[in-house]
């Protein structure tokens, strides 16, 4: 069992993918996430300084006691592959054994245990073997029954990290695995079509896990959508935008009931694919003015008629940007399990107004041509007074977004 290091000061983060880039890009993706880091810590009221060290980030926060709270804000911090509370102590041998010692001198080593040292400067006098060793002798002198406890190297109950630099040493016993990925706004931003279902705020956060931030947008479907629809969308979106941090964009709200109304009067067969461009189209002039380079949906291959390969191609084409889906080939118990790991399934949950809108008969293999046979003239015209009426939130004035969920265990997704 990991517990809390005795006398933890800081928090010690680390980043994965980010260390295979070359140096440049390495260093602009580390200032990206020690801002990111900065934001999400200011957004929890923390009030912690994050610096750098050697290859990896530090929060030393201004209160000891918010340590806990900082890792955990850390640890859902996209880019962190993992953080640790820590206790630092000069790097002499005498400082390191003293900091082991207390932690057997508070009770806390029980059972089996083992020593993990790490040494980065390697003009050190001593070996991160020698170490191991002196650590372990010194956790048996401290306890008061040695009987009690033995050293396991494979499967300890407790295990011991002690990160060795030339004049710091970092000692730790917990770690809190993070989402990984790149962090936000290493990447160009992409449109999100949001729609406040389960699957479109898990691709948005799949995309931002890769680096990009999203535009969320939200195409209200008038009188078509159901009840108190568009707010739960909103709150969707608020659910994502902590995990952007210091990269986040305004939401788009746009009006489309009165295309909706015009579709479902002349449209039969195939309509569901007439509106999915029409909300393509917006997307895609949202993104030329936000200079994004992507769209962003939910759509999962084949979970509904407008999602076979056939409609997939039938409704991209009118994009000039391409469209991300990351949920592609997930099933939905898949995609219901993310969204509940990342905190925006309980928003999800109410009808999104889409069944009532599709005709008798849907459309499964359905053509570009036959889809632009389909669409009314003056669907541009939709799109371009939709666009004017759109309404821009900012999700800054969302009270419900500063309670994102704290993860453990995303790092794979």
């Amino acid at each position: 069992m990991q517990v809390m290091t005795p006398g933890a000061d800081a928090v010690l983060v680390r980043f994965g993918d980010i260390s295979t880039k070359s140096p440049q890009v390495r260093r602009m993706m580390e200032d990206r996430l020690l801002a990111n880091l900065r934001w999400s810590l200011q957004d929890a009221a923390i009030e912690a300084e994050v610096t750098r060290e050697w290859a990896r980030p530090i929060i030393l926060p201004n209160d000891e006691s918010t340590i806990g709270a900082a890792t955990e804000v850390a640890a859902s911090t996209i880019g962190v592959v993992s953080a640790s509370p820590c206790a630092r102590v000069p790097t002499t041998m005498d400082s390191i054994l003293g900091a082991v010692a207390s932690l057997a001198e508070n009770g806390l080593i029980d059972g089996s245990f083992a020593i993990r040292a790490r040494r980065a400067d390697k003009s050190l006098p001593f070996t991160s073997v020698e170490l191991e060793r002196a650590a372990g002798s010194t956790v048996f002198e401290s306890v008061d029954d040695p009987s009690s406890i033995e050293v396991d190297l494979e499967d300890p109950d407790m295990m011991i990290f002690v990160e060795v630099h030339e004049s710091t040493t970092y000692l730790h016993t917990e770690i809190l695995q993070g989402p990984g990925g790149l962090p936000v706004g290493t990447q160009a931003p992409c449109v999100s079509l949001i729609s406040g279902g389960i699957d479109s705020p898990v691709a948005a956060y799949r995309l931002m896990r890769r680096g990009s931030p999203v535009v969320p947008v939200y195409i209200d479907l008038g009188p078509y959508s159901g009840p108190d629809h568009q707010a739960r969308a909103i709150e969707s979106i608020a659910g994502i935008r902590p995990y952007a941090a210091s990269a986040a964009h305004d939401a788009y709200v746009v009006p489309g009931g009165d295309f909706v109304t015009e579709l479902v009067g002349s449209v039969d067969r195939g309509r569901m694919l007439v509106l999915r461009r029409f909300m393509f189209r917006v997307a895609d002039r949202i993104a030329e003015a936000t200079d994004a380079v992507g769209i962003v949906t939910g759509e999962a291959l084949g979970q509904k008629s407008s999602q076979t390969a056939s409609n997939l191609y039938a409704t991209s084409v009118v994009a000039d940007r391409p469209i991300h889906r990351p949920l592609l080939t997930l099933d939905k118990n898949e995609i219901t399990e993310l969204a509940k790991e990342i905190g925006t399934y309980q928003s999800a949950k109410i009808d999104a107004g889409c069944p009532s809108i599709a005709p008798a008969q849907v459309a499964t293999k359905a053509t570009p041509t036959e889809v632009d046979a389909l669409e009314p003239t003056d669907i541009d015209q939709y799109v371009a007074a939709a666009i004017d009426a759109a309404e821009i939130v900012d999700l800054e004035t969302i009270e419900s977004y500063r309670d994102p969920p704290i993860m453990t265990s995303m790092s794979n997704h």
